[in-house]
């Protein structure tokens, strides 16, 4: 144990780093008018290291204790500036009685050990105690509570004051010393206390529950969680769905007394600092060098950009061949638009849906589980094993409290969420996604629990036809999906597997030759096929880079063929709709971003065209893209744009519409 000098000379050096790194943000507390609010001070883990190694070192083997020194230094420091501000700016600020020193341990040392960020599933009786990162995903947050933090005692035989703060482990419980522990010459003794009035502190208090996330885990693991508790300016910071980095202190608390139950320890997490990484979505790291690459790519092609671009389609899904449209139709679902928010605030989503419709063996599986490998974010379902409650969110009773457990597309927020054998489910299952997949958001009325979450997510269907598909009928008829569900779904493509001999030959060829392609041969050859990695770094890449805006033409183009499809009289009601509009809109701009642009032109909007025209069955202006399942990559596809392009301004013209 520390001695009292020790303990002062550790809060004086403390002070002095907070005065000399964070005057702006004491500055900031000291202006800011109410003094019964608790602030947070950020604090820069890596900085401390820099600074002053031997308390970094303190803070980290002893959080409990030297977390409550930098808090009160804090106050010390607030006191220093509050003088600097009265003696050199002539301005009072406002002293504050509780202030809370979150260190943010990004780009420390911490971050790159195991001992200190492990995953949730490998936390042990040897974290407890050091400060901990962990890394998860929000599946449940609870209602904001009230507990007593501290209060003051007096012993009766000596009248020493001290303060005692409750144990979390035994559920809030303050527990009293055996004897009196003032630190004087001649020890008091005593045992009994007394609790001094109006000394109570009282906090904000917050339960939540974090997941580790699906994707880095292998098949068969079972994503644990674990109990996080956010204390004053922490609590309601984060909701179900969120992915954060909790740096806190590890400990643990009885579980409820249950009838039946064997009462046990469960781990929790006290957390001193919360990062939401949502924004941060991506862990990839893109180099310069890597922008370097792709620019060079881009200048190589230049003549011919289709040419590139199908280099990078061929990336995706590799082990099918050809599908040219369907790898398309994948890639501008991934990379998508850019969300548009009007001057009322009305927002149109950035996010395209994409829906494959197919007879069993034609690779629909295939495509969601890669669409899953290239999306940094993405959960797999199916439509059979998922209710709306699943998808959504679920009203879960714990301890005798309701709460809101996160479903499918909430924790798919910022991401990629697929729904295989999505005939599968039932009607009024599917009915839920509609809010879901067209206002971006899932209002939610349980168990006297009324919210609105956030399901800013692409939906990315797989489903087999009813029966025979028949091409003279509707997609409707076709699916038994409704019209409004159809409507939200960007591309809906059809793939028919239909007698052809030479496509038979095609992919008999592909599959019985057992190419095995070697890992990186073509890593620095990007003219021929990329690997994965560098798919998933180049879609990222374009999503946070280019924000393209529509040109004169590309906007009368995409305004004339929608004109077109609603005076056509084969119109399928359920497409043709101002969503179709919007959908061109964000595919356009998807094809922009892909072909590494920041307008859309011409052949944005033709590619865009051609892609709805693949989904539009009965009521396609070009007949010549066929059954999106046979469709191949051209030698030629710069040529075989322009001969497209010619056709359907041509029919444009003739309409008397472009």
């Amino acid at each position: 144990m520390e001695t009292p000098t020790q303990t002062a000379e550790h809060i004086e050096s403390m002070t002095e780093f907070l005065v000399s790194h964070y005057s702006d943000q004491l500055r900031d507390i000291a202006l800011s008018s109410d003094p019964k609010l608790h602030y947070p001070l950020f604090l820069e883990f890596a900085e401390l290291v820099d600074d002053n190694p031997h308390l970094a070192r303190l803070v980290y083997s002893n959080p409990e204790q030297y977390l409550r020194l930098f808090d009160d230094s804090a106050l010390l420091a607030l006191k220093i500036a509050l003088e600097h501000m009265k003696k050199f700016e002539s301005k009072i600020g406002i002293e504050k009685r509780f202030i809370h020193v979150r260190i943010n341990t990004s780009g420390s040392p911490l971050e790159r050990s195991s001992d200190t960020f492990p995953s949730i599933g490998r936390v042990r009786v040897k974290h407890r105690g050091i400060l901990l990162m962990l890394k998860g995903t929000v599946i449940r947050s609870g209602a904001v509570k009230m507990y007593e933090g501290e209060r003051m005692f007096r012993c009766r035989k000596c009248k020493h004051m001290f303060p005692l703060f409750p144990e979390l482990e035994s559920i809030n419980s303050i527990v009293k010393p055996p004897f009196c522990p003032s630190q004087r010459s001649k020890s008091c003794e005593g045992t009994n206390f007394d609790p001094v009035d109006d000394t109570v502190t009282r906090h904000d208090y917050q339960e939540i529950k974090i997941q580790e996330n699906t994707q880095v885990l292998g098949v068969g693991v079972i994503p644990r969680s674990i109990l996080v508790v956010l204390k004053d300016d922490l609590v309601d910071n984060v909701k179900a769905g969120d992915d954060v980095v909790v740096s806190g202190i590890l400990t643990s608390k009885w579980s409820h007394d249950l009838k039946d139950v064997r009462c046990d320890l469960e781990p929790m997490v006290i957390a001193n600092h919360v990062r939401r990484t949502n924004e941060l979505k991506s862990e990839i790291d893109i180099s310069d060098e890597l922008i370097e690459k792709f620019k060079n790519f881009w200048s190589h092609f230049k003549d011919t950009p289709l040419k590139g671009r199908n280099a990078i389609l061929r990336g995706i899904c590799p082990q099918v061949v050809g599908l040219f449209t369907v790898k398309l139709a994948v890639a501008l679902t991934l990379i998508g638009g850019v969300q548009h928010v009007d001057a009322s605030g009305t927002k149109v989503r950035g996010e395209s849906h994409l829906l494959l419709i197919g007879d069993p063996g034609t690779g629909k599986s295939q495509f969601l589980k890669f669409a899953a490998k290239l999306s940094n974010r993405a959960v797999i379902t199916t439509g059979l094993g998922s209710t709306s409650a699943g998808l959504t969110v679920t009203a879960v009773k714990d301890g005798g409290e309701w709460m809101l457990e996160a479903g499918a597309l909430v924790l798919a927020d910022g991401g990629l969420c697929c729904i295989d054998e999505f005939d599968s489910m039932r009607e009024h299952d599917r009915a839920t996604i509609h809010e879901a997949m067209e206002q971006q958001s899932i209002s939610v009325a349980k168990a006297g629990l009324v919210t609105t979450l956030s399901t800013k997510t692409i939906v990315f269907g797989a489903t087999n036809p009813k029966g025979q598909y028949d091409p003279d009928q509707s997609l409707s008829v076709n699916t038994a999906l409704s019209g409004p569900l159809l409507s939200r779904f960007d591309i809906v493509l059809v793939l028919l597997d239909t007698k052809n001999p030479e496509w038979d030959k095609v992919v008999s060829s592909h599959i019985l030759a057992e190419v095995q392609i070697e890992e990186g041969r073509y890593v620095d050859d990007l003219t021929m096929i990329w690997p994965l990695p560098m798919l998933q770094r180049y879609i990222q890449f374009v999503k946070g880079n280019f924000r393209p805006v529509l040109s004169k033409e590309a906007e009368e183009i995409i305004s004339s063929y929608y004109r077109l499809q609603r005076r056509s009289s084969t119109h399928n009601a359920a497409r043709t709709t101002v969503r179709m509009l919007e959908s061109l809109i964000r595919l356009a701009q998807a094809h922009a971003r892909l072909m590494f642009r920041n307008e859309v032109t011409r052949l944005d909007a033709i590619t865009a065209i051609l892609c709805i025209e693949s989904s539009m069955t009965i009521s396609a202006i070009v007949d010549s893209m066929g059954n999106a399942l046979h469709s191949n990559f051209s030698e030629e596809p710069d040529q075989e744009y322009a001969k497209q392009e010619t056709l359907i301004l041509e029919k444009l013209r003739g309409d008397d519409i472009y």
